[in-house]
């Protein structure tokens, strides 16, 4: 099951999609992994919100991440929130604990030149 949304998604999904199904993504697809207690998460969920709604056709997987969940690792996910800006199933960008104003500002940087 992909669980995917258009624009901002504020809820973490505990049935993460497989990697596959990522990867056969068509078009671009933000993925984010976190945790809804983690205050890194907390921090950056307005950041995100609002890239987001910048992009509301974009789609945003909202992933649970921790101890045994096997998405985050195939991904490298090692500190959160990480975000990966996904065309195709492949990789294209990523950021790690997006907290400022200047990271917000790179991420809608390179999403207006490919979106």
């Amino acid at each position: 099951m992909l669980a995917m949304t258009l624009g901002y998604n504020e809820d973490y999904s505990e049935e993460a999609p497989e990697k596959e199904a990522l990867d056969h993504l068509a078009g671009y697809a933000l993925v984010e992994f976190g945790a809804p207690w983690c205050p890194h998460c907390q921090v950056a969920m307005p950041i995100i919100e609002s890239l987001m709604k910048t992009y509301p056709t974009v789609p945003h997987v909202k992933v649970l991440d921790g101890k045994g969940k096997r998405l985050g690792r195939q991904f490298g996910v090692k500190q959160w929130p990480n975000l990966i800006l996904l065309k195709d199933g492949q990789e294209i960008g990523r950021w790690v604990r997006m907290t400022h104003i200047e990271e917000l500002n790179q991420a809608k940087d390179m999403l207006d030149s490919i979106v």
